[in-house]
């Protein structure tokens, strides 16, 4: 039967580079084969105060501080911030979204951890796109991030008051570009045509 020394453990997990953990990524950087040995070392690990369990085989190194948003991608995957969430990161919003929120392709969920919600939007396949990593997160461009909110809005999913809307971030030659590969619903179009007006476009 393995033995495994906690100290050198915890020392190979800080020396992996990373903040947070699958189960599968514990068991690579660990290199522990048995499942019942794996699950024994992370409680022991989670007890000691090394990782910090933030739900079924994720895991946060406890001493480090992580981004919302950078958590957000990690706890539903694939995922992109999106909606409110970016539209405040870019000053196109002013007002903080309660929630972080994401776009998925896969089945709407919330999540919550440390008395913070995350939200995770679907959209069509056809529309997971226009995201790029900046600071250590994955989040849509400005305009990307504006036709997400205002197609969803087109559908009731959604809301957005243009009237507080900063465009300053907006580039306009970009966002008609995007705008193509957005369908084309009657109501879709009626708010993008108050858009043009707030754009001058």
């Amino acid at each position: 039967m393995a033995t495994y020394n906690l100290a050198t453990i915890t020392q190979k997990i800080y020396n992996s580079g990373f903040v947070l953990f699958h189960t599968k990524t514990l068991k690579d950087i660990l290199e522990i084969e048995k499942k019942s040995g794996l699950f024994s070392i992370i409680k022991k690990l989670t007890k000691a105060g090394v990782l910090l369990k933030i739900e079924k085989n994720k895991y946060l190194l406890k001493e480090k501080n992580v981004k919302d948003f950078t958590l957000a991608n990690f706890l539903y995957q694939p995922s992109y911030i999106s909606f409110e969430s970016a539209l405040n990161f870019y000053g196109i919003i002013s007002q903080f979204p309660y929630e972080i929120s994401s776009a998925t392709t896969k089945k709407p969920v919330k999540k919550q951890f440390q008395n913070k919600i995350f939200t995770y939007t679907h959209i069509q396949k056809n529309l997971s796109w226009g995201y790029e990593k900046k600071d250590g997160f994955i989040i849509a461009s400005p305009e990307k991030a504006l036709l997400d909110q205002l197609y969803l809005s087109s559908k009731g999913y959604k809301k957005i008051n243009l009237d507080e809307c900063d465009f300053a971030n907006i580039n306009k030659s970009k966002l008609k570009k995007y705008l193509k590969q957005f369908p084309s619903t009657r109501q879709f179009q009626n708010i993008i045509k108050d858009l043009k007006k707030y754009l001058k476009i």
